[in-house]
């Protein structure tokens, strides 16, 4: 690992007990806040850790002039500024604090209801300027009134748990939350359009990615109870702020309280910062004296064991494991993480069973992390309000009730070593497995009783067909007429069944409609894209 002299760079404000761990532990510490992308670009090749906070974009562009660096630490849950894809290609490990702010959000949460319920900041500012008008600010009792909370996270938790202390009836959406693990936390799962029909007072608590971002749009709002009342200290760009102010405008949203912005800070002009219906606060959610002094101490202590001795905690990208591990279990964490995936994206409902089986020379070695790693793939395609990550992957699927089942045998006829990857519902299964060829290439060679010979990486198109003559013809003719190239086919067959499966490689996403075309097509059974 690194050499204790190595270089850190600082580039948002961190608490001082946090740069001491840093010091103290004999590194070189540089803070140098409020950089440019390009300033960044020009003097990260000199350092080997990275710390940050929300000020810190980490773009590719970073990433690539990065080339001493192994570590980005984020004192901090959010990881959405920071380009997760090409830190894991240049092989940087992103670390994030996951607990150290989370009551201090949460509280941020209830203190926002409350002050949009009560009017509170309205009234204060009238009263300071001379008017005594008790009328004109007459709110909402909280009490016995149905509180809905998008994404039941480690956040969400702690408001639920205060809500219910506050008399509020409780209901939240998120698609992994099992009945039992609902009523153990004394709150009624439901689905989002539900939760928007039911509730009074919505807060908002998923991180902010390809399926959250948009989330609360138009669509959303007129689906709402009419006279809601909105909370987001999550992140900007979850409620389309556009769509917010049309809901507000036409009495759908009776007040809302934002912490969080699609821009920060707002644009000057902003409608939702003038409206009377608003409140809003710069960003305050994890800005408390004690959340600032967990989360630079987490973050200083994760960054300083992973420089000195390779251990890794609390990371997105990989495991946390240690330096000497990951070197051995690399290539069968990667494979692991696609192998979930695949089943992540071709499954619709929830496991009940997740059964892993290690075959040959990789049943010798301990498995854990890679079982997390096809914990992680399974979930995160399914999960639209929950960043699923290496640190949170194995709580979610505990607490969502899903049993999951190793298995080891130190054989395997055909390969080296196997994995293979059942998930198990009501009544049927789905089984995929994969190898490594060589030393490092991983290889997707079954999907059921279909084996195969599959690169598991980039656009992949999944077809079932009847297995008979013009199939392959017509699927190929229809993506060549709407400007799709095929990279690379593998067909696969099965002795037992009169179907076949094919998986192209293609070169960019198809959208609903042209699937739906190939779906139409003669003795196509189904089709759907899948992203590695």
């Amino acid at each position: 690992m690194a050499h204790l002299m190595s270089k850190v760079l600082v580039s948002d404000k961190l608490a001082d007990v946090g740069l001491k761990i840093l010091q103290e532990s004999g590194f070189q510490v540089d803070v140098k806040t409020g950089l440019s992308e390009d300033e960044l670009v020009d003097i990260i090749p000199e350092y080997d850790a990275l710390v940050i906070r929300s000020g810190t974009t980490v773009t590719e562009k970073i990433v690539q002039a990065a080339t001493n660096l192994k570590v980005i630490g984020r004192a901090g849950i959010g990881v959405d500024n920071v380009d997760l894809k090409a830190a894991s290609k240049h092989g940087v490990i992103v670390m994030n604090t996951p607990t150290g702010n989370a009551v201090t959000t949460a509280e941020h949460a209830i203190a926002m209801l409350f002050a949009v319920s009560r009017h509170i900041p309205q009234a204060a500012s009238s009263l300071k300027g001379g008017s005594w008008d008790k009328k004109k600010f007459t709110g909402r009792q909280l009490s016995g009134a149905t509180l809905g909370i998008v994404g039941v996270g480690n956040i969400g938790r702690i408001v639920a748990n205060r809500a219910l202390g506050l008399n509020m009836k409780v209901i939240g959406f998120d698609p992994f939350l099992t009945a039992e693990a609902a009523e153990k936390l004394g709150i009624e799962p439901v689905s989002l359009d539900e939760l928007y029909e039911r509730a009074s007072f919505i807060t908002i608590h998923t991180p902010l990615n390809d399926k959250t971002r948009g989330l609360i749009n138009k669509q959303a709002f007129q689906k709402m109870k009419p006279g809601v009342i909105l909370v987001n200290c999550a992140r900007g760009g979850i409620v389309v702020e556009e769509d917010l102010n049309w809901a507000i405008q036409e009495g759908i949203v009776a007040g809302a309280a934002l912490d969080v912005f699609e821009q920060e800070p707002p644009q000057e002009g902003n409608p939702l910062i003038q409206s009377d219906r608003v409140i809003g606060t710069p960003h305050l959610g994890a800005a408390t004296e004690e959340a600032q002094l967990n989360v630079a101490i987490e973050v200083a202590e994760q960054v300083t064991a992973f420089l000195k001795d390779g251990s890794i905690s609390n990371a997105v990208n990989v495991p946390s494991v240690s330096g000497e591990t990951l070197k051995i279990l690399g290539p069968y964490l990667s494979l692991g993480e696609k192998l979930g995936s695949i089943q992540g994206q071709l499954s619709d409902t929830v496991p009940l069973e997740v059964n892993i089986e290690y075959c040959g020379d990789i049943a010798d070695v301990d498995v854990k992390p890679i079982t997390v790693s096809i914990l992680k793939g399974i979930l995160a395609p399914m999960l639209s309000d929950v960043n699923v990550n290496y640190v949170n992957a194995p709580i979610i699927a505990e607490e969502r009730g899903i049993k999951v089942v190793e298995s080891k045998v130190t054989a395997h006829a055909d390969f080296t070593s196997l994995l293979k990857v059942t998930l198990s519902r009501k009544g049927e299964e789905l089984s995929v497995a994969g190898s490594i060829f060589g030393h490092s290439h991983p290889r997707l060679v079954q999907i059921n009783d279909f084996y195969m010979e599959v690169i598991p990486e980039g656009s992949l198109l999944f077809i079932q067909n009847e297995d008979k003559p013009g199939v392959i013809g017509a699927v190929g003719t229809l993506l060549g007429q709407n400007g799709v190239n095929i990279s690379r086919m593998q067909l696969g067959t099965s002795a037992k069944s009169d179907r076949a499966i094919a998986l192209y490689s293609v070169d960019k996403k198809l959208d609903q409609d042209l699937l739906k075309q190939l779906i139409d097509l003669p003795n196509i059974l189904s089709a759907k894209q899948l992203e590695l």
